[in-house]
């Protein structure tokens, strides 16, 4: 496959979790940042290739084998990460671009001694599940921040939002996969948050704990 179609797989898949209907070839335009034309084009040229089912109007989904592929990309990307983070010392806002580039590499034996050296991770820096080598993802229970109960302890455990700026914005208040947090008041008015966080008082927007993964101490 071309990179071009690997980019729209991975597209099409991260779409499709937690939606049960086709997705729009406008929602993969918007994501890919091109014309509803020329993904159409492209739809049409997977499809001939049997990796995802397209009807007109009826939306785009992944075929069983469009789902293999589009997690073998997911899982080169993640694993990427995680070295680069663990061994280059990459900050986690660095390295979804750099990931980007590697993800296309075709070698699957050196994904696999990639995985192997770095002792088989299940998450990347982000908290996101990484797919073993048949395509299987382990479930994590987790919930936003935003919709945690006054007065519970939580751990992060990962980001909706893996932009540059926001995981910036995270490291500036020191919050980290794997923090401690306690939810001690919400505002009524704007529903934002007063917290302690490993301890420390901070408050942060609803914007801001709608983008923060949490699970229960």
């Amino acid at each position: 496959m071309t990179y071009s179609e690997e980019n729209y797989l991975k597209v099409i898949y991260h779409l499709s979790i937690g939606n049960n209907k086709g997705i729009t070839t406008n929602a993969i335009a918007n994501e890919m940042e091109s014309k509803p034309s020329s993904v159409t084009d492209m739809v049409k040229k997977l499809a001939e290739k049997e990796l995802v089912a397209y009807k007109k109007y009826q939306g785009v989904s992944l075929t069983d084998k469009g789902r293999q592929h589009a997690m073998m990309i997911v899982r080169k990307h993640r694993l990427w990460e995680v070295f680069l983070v663990e061994k280059l010392d990459f900050s986690w806002d660095e390295v979804h671009d750099v990931a980007e580039q590697l993800e296309h590499i075709k070698s699957e034996k050196l994904i696999d001694k990639l995985d192997e050296f770095l002792d088989f991770p299940t998450e990347d820096p982000h908290g996101d599940p990484i797919p073993d080598r048949n395509g299987k993802i382990a479930k994590m229970e987790k919930q936003l921040l935003s919709e945690t109960n006054l007065n519970t302890k939580v751990i992060c455990v990962g980001v909706k939002d893996s932009s540059s700026s926001f995981l910036q914005y995270l490291d500036k208040q020191q919050i980290a996969l794997g923090s401690a947090i306690e939810i001690v008041s919400r505002e009524h008015f704007d529903q934002s948050l007063s917290l302690k966080v490993d301890d420390k008082p901070l408050s942060v927007s609803n914007k801001i704990a709608a983008n923060l993964f949490v699970k229960p101490l």
